[in-house]
């Protein structure tokens, strides 16, 4: 669209100057006529000259055959090609010679200066080479119009030293020329000599200098104004939107250049194009602005406006061009817009506007290029749009649209690409939509579409290249239809992932075109035969996560991508035979695959990513993937491959990933490796390797991963390893080996990389190994796992655990289960960015140094089972996010520290220490405990009472809750990290609401009796969205904390068509209880709306809710039923027992089961739940009596969990 912006420009601008040469040559056309001159000599000469020092350079925009070339010494040079003469006296008064691609030094000598009575010079668009002393502009006396656009490269401001000297420019455009420079005084004297010009074109001319109240002195004869990408800085003078003639002005792409849109913006009334795109200009937009009734253009977009959009759009009756891209504007969008005749772009994208687009409209008849999305926008998509008559883009992808897509009344043979993803839509696709036959481009991805697509009915889209339909779980594609002579002549790429094809669709052999298929997650069986797929042209298959069991061997042709990762494919490799060298990436792990890798495929010169990993495959690794001199990416992890590592990676080798464990390689690290100097990961685990500790590695600077866990290293690692080695390692793993010695303190010195990371809140997801962008002339790259596909396993909470993606603030150092000795360094105090330590199963001995309580992120410390003396530095009290801590095993003594985290922990921390005491342990301690120290304010040391948050999300500075949300799945914990907040007694408060917590998903008091005060009113007002409610079903609107009179409450009123909604959760005390939770839905009936809002909150996260009011005193018998929910959390928030026959647990696919009641155990709460599928987590808190016999009937249960009770029995 800028492009249509200067596009427009240049012919307004030319037209403008056509009627100036007009208008002052009229006076003389009579004597012109009459008795024409023919060319001068001189000026003849000096024009083939010029030509003669010319070269011509080969470049897209130049005109087919240059001009200079049609110049024709026999004949008079006035009738040549770019040049005009006065015919009253021959002299040569202009000359064009613009986008001719000519080469040349334009010295002082140039004989283009002999032109002297010059008029018009356009010279733009070529490669001119000028001086850097002086030029010769100073002859041109009459020079009127000078266009030296794109010219070539200018030295400083040189050349204006010369321009101030041509008094009588009317038009001057120095635009797009690499070196030129405008400062602030020459600015003014091209102000101040110049003023008859009427066009001032500077874009791109370095203008940074320039003070913009300087622009105050601009003639007020100006009509045309254009500094786009000048870096002006500071705010605009609104005294130039006063210049009465101006009738363009562009000032966009100066993005440190603002203010406020002034009232008098309304008095450029003669004003055709206004561009302020990608500045700071921010406010809302002066009603004034209708006053611009000749107004055509007007480009707002990427600047910070706000508000609601202003009627006066919709009283600029000449607008053809509108775009208010990526601001702040809110409210509905005025149907005034809609009435605009004469409109042929609107772009209203990325913006917070509402509501729904208006059921009939009376304009837009010229509309060509329509853009709404990435907005709320909600309702049933109008199905004028798709019969507007000159529409040909139309973009509402990421809104909030519902309903199905209406009948086509009349389509629209002009609409090219159609972009509907991201939204709500339901319902089939209409068959009149195929009627739309001129369509290109369709995407109606990740919607609720439903119903089959025939191949009869596509092959009535002709012209179609790019279709994709992928995430809509309930549409599918089928291989009938009634037609017999279909075909998909144009059809290039097909997107048809996570939706539910049955069969693959061998319809497909007659798209000869198709480049791109991807049909990956979805429940496509058996075997692809030879057939169904003989005859594509493919580039790129993706046929991942399906249930394939084979496919035919057939050559493959040029195909570059492959994916059939995550099938049930058996047999070995040699069915991926091609027929050339062309594949860049395949990718076919998780399958049942045996055999050893065929020597062709060292053929692929020109692969890149190679992904094998969990599969059966055996032998030795080809020497030859070393010599893949594109290779980046090696996946062969989980296999049964022996044998040594390939020592042939060769010089300026590329390789980014290597990851070879779980298999059964022998030997010693290949010292080749060095040669890959860009490797970020290597992962050699679970081996048989024979080696010492590879300090070798450390001068690979973008080293971020070091497996070496589970093989036969051994060895001290050495102390005095360089300052410069390691300087980016965010994760190693030596754990189950055979090192010794001491810990080496200088070693943990170096690890850069674990010091001083950015807080995950202050910062953008980033992920190791994510390769954004494509790969040789693959279309979809590697956009299968969002360009990343590095994954290794570490230990965490004593569970190996898979990490499929890797954050770049995830760092972690795990020595355990080897042979150290000697003290813990302090130096792995300055280490404040780590995550996970793990120095357990070892023969360490001293003291826990104090240090280690400066490792503020720390969440998980192992210390177990080595030979630690002393008492446990309180300094330890600081970590809050520690949720892990394992000092078992070891000769600890003294109190065990109080308060914070360290209220959370069970004995099982602390157990074989005899000579410890205090809680959670029995043994109490015989001295008084000392007091605590006193830590600053940044300690966060002062809270009311322990209480117990589950949190989701980002909330608890947790990495292991942000990409790790699957593993208490995995391993049979609760699925939510816990964060305490503990407290130092009666009448002492302090917020709740932890700054680094997003989204409170379950909380729990613990089993303290607790009066007096409870909080403060400190946690902020909150207008943002909490992530635990994002969701397609329902629009948050609003979110307000308030302080409820027992405890505070946090209310979220949403909307969801007329329902309305409020949510809280309500944190209470009384001091008969020991523990309150209250989960609440209020102004709720019980309808299909509030089940689909529960099923939306449990599905996002760790929470579940149940309709539970608070003047209620049990829970309610009444729930959402036949949905299919991930979780369940019931809680019984005041007093009695849980009600009998409780229907909640009739939901089917019951994944997970969290209850927290209070009362007498009643089976019949729970006796539902012997129906499920999977495990069930039943927690218990503060229940009195015996454990009924009848909990033996849970088959599926996983974890029984009845703490600080009154069970008897």
């Amino acid at each position: 669209m800028g492009r249509l912006i200067r596009f427009s420009q240049i012919l307004c601008l030319s037209f403008m100057l056509l009627q100036f040469r007009v208008q002052s040559s009229s006076p003389f056309q009579s004597s012109l006529d009459s008795s024409p001159h023919l060319c001068r000599p001189e000026e003849r000469s000096a024009l083939l000259d010029f030509k003669s020092t010319t070269n011509l350079v080969d470049n897209w925009f130049c005109t087919p055959r240059p001009i200079i070339q049609t110049w024709n010494e026999s004949k008079d040079c006035c009738s040549w090609e770019g040049i005009a003469c006065d015919k009253r006296n021959g002299h040569v008064i202009g000359l064009d010679l613009s986008s001719n691609c000519l080469e040349a030094n334009l010295t002082t000598n140039s004989s283009l200066f002999r032109l002297e009575k010059l008029q018009s010079l356009n010279l733009s668009d070529n490669y001119f080479h000028y001086p850097n002393i002086s030029f010769g502009f100073n002859r041109w006396k009459s020079l009127t119009y000078l266009n030296l656009s794109g010219s070539g490269y200018m030295y400083g401001s040189l050349l204006f030293d010369e321009i101030f000297l041509l008094s009588k420019l009317v038009s001057l455009d120095l635009s797009f020329n690499d070196g030129l420079f405008l400062d602030n005084i020459k600015f003014q004297m091209l102000v101040h000599n110049l003023t008859e010009l009427r066009f001032l074109i500077l874009d791109s001319v370095n203008m940074s200098l320039v003070v913009p109240s300087s622009l105050l002195n601009l003639f007020s004869s100006l009509e045309h104004l254009s500094l786009s990408n000048c870096s002006l800085q500071g705010n605009f003078p609104s005294q130039v939107f006063q210049l009465p003639s101006l009738q363009l002005l562009d000032l966009s792409s100066n993005s440190h250049l603002g203010g406020e849109l002034p009232h008098s913006i309304g008095n450029l009334k003669l004003l055709k194009e206004l561009n302020l795109r990608g500045c700071q200009f921010y406010g809302s937009i002066p009603r004034s602005l209708a006053n611009l009734t000749k107004i055509t253009q007007l480009d707002f977009s990427s600047n910070h406006f706000r508000g609601q959009i202003p009627d006066a759009f919709g009283k600029m009756h000449k607008l053809d061009y509108l775009n208010l891209y990526a601001n702040n504007f809110g409210g509905e969008i005025p149907a005034s817009i809609f009435n605009l005749t004469d409109l042929s772009s609107l772009s209203l994208s990325s913006n917070m506007l509402i509501g729904p687009l208006p059921h009939n409209i009376s304009g837009l008849s010229f509309l060509n290029e329509f853009l709404m999305d990435n907005n709320f926008i909600t309702g049933c998509i109008p199905s004028w749009l798709f019969s507007l008559p000159s529409l040909s883009y139309l973009d509402l992808q990421n809104n909030k649209l519902t309903g199905p897509i209406d009948h086509v009344e009349m389509p629209n043979l002009f609409l090219e690409e159609v972009y509907l993803l991201n939204n709500e839509i339901s319902g089939s696709i209409p068959s009149s939509f195929f009627d739309l036959v001129n369509l290109i481009g369709v995407d109606i991805s990740s919607n609720n579409l439903t119903g089959t697509i025939t191949p009869d009915v596509l092959s009535k889209l002709v012209n179609l290249e790019d279709l994709d339909l992928s995430n809509n779980s309930l549409l599918s594609l089928s291989n009938n239809g009634t037609a017999v002579n279909y075909s998909f002549p144009n059809l290039q790429c097909l997107m048809f992932s996570s939706c539910n094809i049955q069969k693959f669709p061998s319809f497909l052999r007659r798209a000869e075109s198709l480049r791109e298929l991807d049909i990956s997650k979805n429940k496509i069986s058996g075997q692809i035969h030879k057939w169904e797929i003989e005859g594509l042209s493919l580039d790129t298959l993706n046929l991942s996560y399906n249930f394939l069991t084979g496919i035919d061997s057939f050559g493959f042709g040029n195909l570059r991508t492959v994916d059939l990762r995550s099938n049930l494919l058996q047999g070995s490799l040699p069915f991926l035979s091609t027929t050339g060298d062309y594949m860049d990436q395949l990718l076919i792990s998780g399958n049942n695959l045996t055999g050893e890798i065929p020597s062709s495929y060292c053929n692929f010169t020109y692969l890149e990513v190679l992904v094998l990993a969990n599969n059966r495959l055996g032998g030795k690794i080809p020497e030859c993937f070393g010599n893949l001199s594109y290779l980046n990416f090696l996946d062969l992890r989980m296999n049964k491959f022996h044998g040594r590592i390939p020592n042939s990676f060769v010089n300026n080798c590329v390789l980014l990933t290597l990851s070879l464990n779980g298999n059964q390689l022998e030997g010693i690290l290949p010292r080749s490796l060095v040669n890959c100097s860009n490797l970020e990961i290597l992962d050699v685990g679970n081996n048989n390797l024979n080696d010492t500790f590879p300090h070798w590695l450390g001068v690979l600077q973008s080293l971020k991963v070091l497996i070496l866990r589970s093989n036969r290293f051994h060895g001290a690692i050495s102390n005095s390893t360089p300052a410069f080695y390691f300087p980016q390692l965010r994760i190693i793993d030596v754990a189950q080996n055979d090192f010794m010695g001491l810990l080496p303190s200088n070693f943990f010195k170096i690890l850069k990389g674990m010091r001083d990371v950015a807080p995950v809140d202050k910062v953008e997801l980033e992920y190791i190994g994510c390769r954004l962008g494509c790969y040789r002339g693959s279309a979809l790259c590697l956009m299968f796992l969002d360009g990343c596909m590095d994954s290794v396993k570490v230990v965490m909470k004593g569970n190996e655990v898979e990490l499929e993606r890797i954050l770049k603030i995830f760092t972690t150092i795990d020595f355990s289960s080897n042979q150290f000795h000697g003290p813990i360094p302090d130096e792995l105090g300055q280490l404040n960015s780590l995550l996970l330590l793990n120095l357990s199963h070892n023969s360490l001995n001293g003291q826990i140094p104090s240090s280690l309580g400066k490792l503020v992120e720390l969440e998980s410390l192992d210390l177990s089972s080595n030979k630690l003396e002393g008492k446990i530095p309180e300094q330890l009290t600081k970590l809050t996010f520690l949720s892990v801590l394992n000092l078992s095993h070891n000769e600890l003594m003294g109190h065990i520290p109080e308060g914070k985290q360290f209220s959370t922990f069970s004995n099982d921390s602390y157990i074989g220490n005899s000579g410890l005491c205090g809680l959670p342990l029995t043994k109490k301690c015989e001295e008084p405990r000392p007091p605590s120290p006193q830590f600053d304010e940044k300690d966060d040391s002062t809270a009311v009472f322990e209480w117990k948050f589950a949190l989701a999300g980002y909330g608890c500075g947790l990495v292991l809750g942000l990409s790790l949300g699957y593993i208490a799945f995995t391993i049979g914990k609760p699925w939510c990290e816990d964060y305490y907040l503990g407290g130092l007694g009666e009448g002492r408060s302090q917020p709740l609401w932890s700054p680094k917590a997003h989204t409170l998903a379950i909380a729990k008091l613990k089993s303290y009796s607790l009066a007096g005060g409870l909080i403060h009113r400190q946690h902020p007002k909150r207008e943002t969205q909490p992530q635990i409610t994002s969701s397609r079903k329902v629009s948050v609107v609003m979110v307000e904390v308030i302080t409820c009179f027992d405890g505070f409450d946090i209310q979220i009123t949403a909307e969801m068509g007329k329902t309305h909604l409020v949510i809280e959760w309500c944190i209470v005390y009384h001091n008969q209880f020991t523990w309150l939770y209250i989960a609440a839905l209020r102004h709720l009936g019980y309808n299909d709306s509030s089940c689909m809002f529960l099923e939306m909150l449990i599905n996002r996260g760790c929470l579940g809710v149940v309709p539970l009011t608070l003047n209620q005193k049990r829970m309610t018998t009444h729930y959402c039923r036949r949905r299919k929910f991930f979780s369940l959390l019931l809680a019984d928030g005041f007093y009695g027992s849980a009600p009998n026959g409780l229907k909640a647990l009739v939901v089917v696919q019951l994944r997970k089961m969290l209850l927290m009641l209070g009362g007498q155990v009643n089976v019949t709460s729970y006796y539902c739940a012997v129906t499920i599928e999977d495990d069930v987590v039943i927690i218990a808190f503060r229940f009195h009596g015996q454990i009924p016999e009848e909990l033996v009937e849970l088959s599926s249960l996983l974890v029984l969990n009845f703490p600080s009770n009154s069970l008897t029995g």
